[in-house]
């Protein structure tokens, strides 16, 4: 396991010191709450299994409690922090606690849910305590925008973790289980409880792990003009539809997006599904089936329709 040495390790004391220092007091729409327990920051870099020279993306940093430990782990460290106090404050921070790690980080002040364009070589993991409010939109938007990010280690709320890696069939998998399995393959990896915080939450938290994998292959069609694969805009289009109310059948749930429900029944059949089964019992393939058989009947529609002179 990489630690950090006692010396270096930022406990409760040296993070209200910088913090009283810094005049910040953690704001909750920020979602900050900041890990005070040194135990659990060489737990998460433990499991994140960090190669030597490894390029790791860090959101939300905050003080560096984490971002120590990951640097020590690993080759370079690429924190990305809203707040432009904290993202000032982080390299002087690792200067002064990380004997000969302060050349390995590189701090990007920005919105992790909409950063582009990241520094330096390309990152291949994602360990971070992410803001709970914004947890699923930073994820899915780092994995849609960072492509070589291979795998991940991600603390969140509890109740969100349960849902980012719950499967067909369970009363929490919805929209954000379909969505990240359409990325990579995604488990639990471990609980946290809540007095590990700066301010402390209302709730625990618990550890996500994921590893990317390609998305989902749909079996061609004979018409070789449908022979392309589902975008992925196809396919959550599908299922946000899917899930807009969940208690309803496809048929008729699918009905806006299709145009009508005879026509999300049709749809729906073309993929071989039973168009009174719910969104909570199919997997990502089967939405992508969905969108294939979707962008077939739209193709079948047009074709259809009268030529104007």
């Amino acid at each position: 396991m990489a630690r950090v040495t006692a010396a270096a390790a930022l406990g409760p004391a040296e993070i209200r010191q910088i913090a009283a220092r810094l005049g910040i007091t953690p704001a909750k729409r920020l979602g900050q709450n900041f890990v005070i327990d040194a135990g659990t920051v060489n737990r998460i870099t433990a499991l994140a299994a960090l190669r030597p020279g490894e390029t790791v993306l860090e959101v939300g940093p905050g003080f560096g409690s984490l971002t120590l430990p990951l640097l020590a782990a690993a080759g370079r460290v690429i924190a990305v922090e809203v707040d432009p106090v904290l993202a000032a404050e982080l390299p002087a921070i690792v200067a002064a606690r990380g004997a000969g790690l302060a050349g390995r980080l590189e701090v990007v002040t920005a919105d992790a849910a909409r950063v582009t364009g990241l520094p330096g070589p390309p990152p291949t993991a994602l360990v971070a305590n992410l803001p709970y409010n914004v947890a699923v939109p930073v994820l899915l938007h780092l994995l849609a925008t960072v492509p070589s990010l291979c795998r991940g280690l991600v603390m969140v709320q509890a109740e969100v973790a349960d849902r980012m890696s719950a499967g067909p069939g369970s009363r929490i998998y919805g929209i954000p289980s379909v969505k990240l399995a359409w990325f990579a393959d995604v488990r639990r990896a471990g609980s946290v409880p809540r007095t590990v915080f700066w301010p402390v939450p209302r709730v625990d938290s618990g550890l996500v792990a994921f590893t990317r994998r390609d998305p989902p292959v749909v079996p061609a069609a004979a018409d070789a003009a449908a022979a392309a694969q589902p975008c992925r805009e196809e396919v959550f289009a599908v299922v946000d539809a899917a899930f807009a109310q969940r208690r309803k059948t496809l048929r008729a749930a699918l009905a806006p997006w299709a145009g009508s429900a005879a026509a999300a029944e049709q749809i729906l059949r073309a993929a071989g599904l039973d168009p009174a089964l719910r969104g909570e019992s199919l997997g990502v393939t089967e939405f992508a089936r969905i969108a294939m058989a979707g962008r077939g009947h739209a193709r079948a529609a047009a074709r259809d329709q009268p030529q104007v002179p």
